[in-house]
């Protein structure tokens, strides 16, 4: 029987994390790195990006990194190629890059909402394609897709989000679709669902939520640094070797509430 060090240890692999430059991201990615992994992060932009390697370098990390839009398949393909090409192979996927628009409904923009789901969920399709063809060539495989609560539940009185909300929904459905096709092949496949964390992206929704987390969330707070970082490597190593298809949900409880 392996010990819980083993369990949890990701020496010799090797992960992509997309949106890995700042946020949960980062702090995912660098839980992968302190258990072992070696990193390809991928980003946007540049200005974030490369602060972001030489930080990790400069923890003794191997970290290697590509600009790219993951809504585009030539650049999704060119990371996992450059993966490859720099580390022999691709172990892990943690699909995290993401955006929202807010608006109602009624008056959200085409382009806006195109704009989301194809960040959203087009981007952890075609980079779960990419590297799930690599790792099926070796039988082995995990797959890790950053949902949201914004997928389980919704909010009368907002924040309104509604091309997010429904990226993130679809998320689980792809999570759930490829842990069916590709568990008798070696590839898990599973997804966290966070509550409100503190980042770019969602401190405006927070200012309207937090009074509302305080006052009935089980943990009356929004979620700290360091509270994804667990999950994610518990998912990406042999400690979950039996869980597939599953949503693991951080937030506080604010869902069951």
């Amino acid at each position: 029987m392996p010990t819980i060090n083993q369990l949890f240890d990701l020496t010799g692999r090797v992960a992509i994390v997309t949106g890995g430059s700042r946020g949960l991201g980062q702090e995912m990615a660098e839980g992968l790195a302190e258990a072992g992994a070696r990193l390809m992060l991928c980003a946007r932009r540049d200005e974030w990006l490369t602060p972001a390697v030489k930080e990790m370098r400069e923890r003794g990390f191997s970290v290697e990194s590509v600009l790219c839009d993951v809504s585009k398949p030539t650049e999704v393909q060119a990371v996992v190629d450059q993966t490859i090409a720099a580390y022999g192979k691709v172990d892990i996927l943690i699909n995290n890059a993401g955006l929202t628009w807010g608006d109602e409904p009624e008056t959200m923009p085409l382009d806006k909402w195109h704009k989301v789901i194809d960040a959203n969920l087009t981007g952890a399709f075609l980079f779960s394609q990419a590297a799930g063809r690599d790792m099926l060539t070796r039988r082995w495989g995990r797959i890790i897709n950053i949902a949201s609560i914004a997928g389980l539940h919704a909010s009368v009185h907002g924040p309104h989000y509604v091309g997010y909300a429904a990226s993130k929904a679809g998320l689980m459905g792809l999570t759930r679709e490829l842990a069916a096709t590709w568990g008798g092949r070696g590839i898990r496949v599973n997804a966290i669902a966070p509550g409100f964390f503190h980042s770019r992206l969602a401190d405006p929704a927070i200012e309207k939520v937090e009074p509302h987390i305080k006052a009935y969330s089980p943990i009356p707070r929004v979620g700290e640094a360091g509270e994804l970082k667990g999950v994610a490597v518990f998912l990406a190593a042999d400690a979950s070797n039996y869980i597939t298809g599953q949503v693991i949900v951080v937030d506080g409880g604010r869902t069951i509430a």
